[in-house]
């Protein structure tokens, strides 16, 4: 299955107080794994950048004048993210700036029914604690050294790590068939061991068997294979 993780950065809280996307990051997974495509671009919001936001992702009003606008950039946007699900963390922040960028070009909004919320799946996995991207790579211990800003495809690419873990982690991929519930609750499951109806024949031939028994008899009394051999008896 693909999903696109994604995370922009803005000038500002709300799209309704004239705040516009400066960066926009991407990257593809395909059943929760990294593929290595990205989409990444920076964009001139067409205003000016306040301090607060530079000091969030550390783009100037003066750095972000000669990139693209919004409408420049939009068809190879929608293009790489295709019809997938889109994996954001605090969607709804992110998804307001997006759909409000595309209104402006006249485009159709992206409908939250194809949004997953790392926030609030963090919330629910994690009641009551504190679920911010930060945070949850203290938990989880994901390596944020290099997030000395904020960064729209740095995020996603940590947020990768982040979804991963709060959809099972690492163990996920020893989960090989059936009782996937009982895996979420964090309970192994019960595997049903079966005794065959016949003992299968060996593979040894008589001369290999004449051998290996030679080799043991030089072993003598006290060699660990007769311990082994009669513990198994």
């Amino acid at each position: 299955m693909r999903e696109i993780i994604l995370d922009t950065e803005t000038t500002g809280l709300s799209p309704a107080e004239g705040h516009r996307l400066v960066e926009i990051g991407c990257l593809e997974i395909v059943n929760q794994i990294p593929t290595g495509a990205t989409y990444h671009v920076l964009i001139n919001p067409e205003r000016d950048v306040p301090d607060e936001a530079y000091r969030v992702h550390g783009h100037s009003t003066t750095f972000l004048a000669d990139k693209p606008v919004f409408a420049q950039v939009v068809t190879e946007f929608l293009a790489f993210i295709g019809e997938d699900r889109l994996v954001i963390h605090n969607a709804e922040f992110d998804m307001r700036f997006i759909n409000a960028e595309l209104v402006k070009t006249g485009r159709d909004p992206i409908s939250n029914s194809r949004v997953i919320d790392t926030l609030a799946l963090a919330r629910r996995k994690h009641p009551g604690a504190p679920n911010s991207l930060d945070a949850l790579c203290d938990r989880y211990r994901i390596d944020r050294s290099r997030r000395i800003k904020h960064g729209a495809l740095l995020d996603a690419e940590i947020l990768v790590e982040v979804y991963g873990e709060l959809l099972g982690g690492r163990q996920r991929s020893l989960v090989f068939s059936g009782n996937e519930r009982a895996n979420r609750s964090g309970v192994a499951p019960v595997v049903e061991r079966k005794s065959r109806s016949a003992p299968l024949a060996s593979l040894l031939t008589n001369g290999e068997s004449v051998a290996h028994a030679d080799h043991i008899a030089r072993l003598g009394e006290g060699a660990l294979w007769r311990r082994y051999m009669a513990a198994g008896r």
